[in-house]
């Protein structure tokens, strides 16, 4: 009962017919050796293993999907003591009339039928049925555990997905509403424009599907974000940014950050027309990223109960699922007229 080759941990015919032969062989060769009479021994084990066999399918495949799943253990005991004595029975007579009249010859006396004898070889049917129900529970939990790691893993990309899909077209719509401005007032800016859109974009589009990549070009992703939007704000705009730190080492995974700056521009710069300022701090001391960012908000916004966006909301789940709850700490809170978020993240 091992798993198949594609770690699918399925079991097969061919699985169930190596172990139960691999098993008998090894019974066979035990008692052959205890009885000094392999043929004893063989006869025995032909007709035993039927037994174990019957009691253990009984068992994985009927009485714990009936009983246990339910909760009905007692009545899951009461059966499965009544089966094996039952069993057990039918290998006396079987014994008695097949093989010998002994039918403990390991016993300390020639016997028959008695309550020691069945005990005994109750407990014996137990042991092999306890073997047989670890294993397939064995099986069955690697099997669900890899179905919940790819479930997971199908989780993280489609949540990474939706992140592209929603910083990506209305950021895309006001970035070229503002290199159509600039081409009206025949700016140079117009150029540098472009090309920072266009790397912003192949980031979006090429640079996230990896598990984790380089925090430098996550960095820069946010630095190209940042230009675009401060050509549309114009002076309006106060910002501030810090990094420290060396990044071209280190992991992440990819867009973790950034949606909390474009939140800090969704929920600030673009809902006010007064001035607004933006805070953002980015340090890293080893393995520990300590990450800040500081919006104003404007005072529509104030009275709102959610804190952050769908964008936010969807980092959240994506750092639960991708980070161990001790590499991580995020705060998100307002405090008087500000938004502020503090991610404190374990690098790799």
């Amino acid at each position: 009962m091992t798993v198949s080759a594609n770690n699918n941990y399925e079991i097969s015919l061919l699985h169930h017919v190596v172990f139960w032969l691999i098993y008998f062989l090894f019974n066979t060769f035990r008692w052959g050796i205890y009885y000094n009479d392999y043929l004893l021994s063989l006869k025995g084990n032909l007709l035993g293993f039927p037994i174990h066999m019957v009691l253990c399918y009984l068992t994985i495949y009927f009485l714990i999907p009936k009983f246990i799943f339910k909760r009905k253990f007692f009545l899951f005991s009461i059966s499965l003591l009544s089966l094996i004595f039952f069993m057990v029975w039918i290998k006396y007579i079987a014994t008695y009339l097949l093989i010998s009249q002994n039918v403990w010859p390991e016993g300390p006396e020639t016997t028959r039928f008695t309550l020691n004898w069945a005990i005994v070889m109750m407990l014996g049917e137990l042991y092999v049925i306890s073997f047989v129900t670890a294993i397939k529970i064995t099986v069955d939990w690697l099997r669900e555990n890899r179905r919940s790691t790819q479930l997971k893993k199908a989780q993280l990309e489609s949540e990474l997905r939706f992140l592209r899909t929603q910083i990506s077209p209305h950021f895309l719509f006001n970035t070229l509403n503002n290199i159509y401005s600039l081409s009206l007032e025949k700016s140079d800016k117009v150029p540098e424009t472009i090309i920072k859109l266009s790397e912003f974009m192949k980031y979006l589009l090429y640079g996230t599907h990896k598990d984790k990549h380089s925090l430098k070009k996550e960095i820069d992703c946010i630095e190209n974000y940042i230009a675009l939007e401060s050509i549309r704000h114009g002076d309006k705009l106060k910002l501030e940014m810090e990094i420290n730190g060396e990044s071209k080492e280190k992991k992440i995974r990819p867009m973790i950050l950034i949606p909390f700056i474009e939140n800090a521009f969704k929920h600030g710069a673009n809902q006010s027309v007064n001035s607004v300022e933006i805070k953002i701090f980015l340090n890293i001391e080893g393995d520990l990223l300590k990450f800040k960012v500081t919006n104003t908000m404007p005072s529509e916004q104030l009275n709102k109960h959610e804190v952050g966006g769908i964008g936010v909301s969807n980092v959240k789940k994506r750092l639960s699922l991708s980070y161990s709850k001790n590499d991580y700490h995020l705060n998100i809170k307002k405090k008087s007229n500000k938004f502020i978020v503090e991610l404190n993240l374990k690098l790799t």
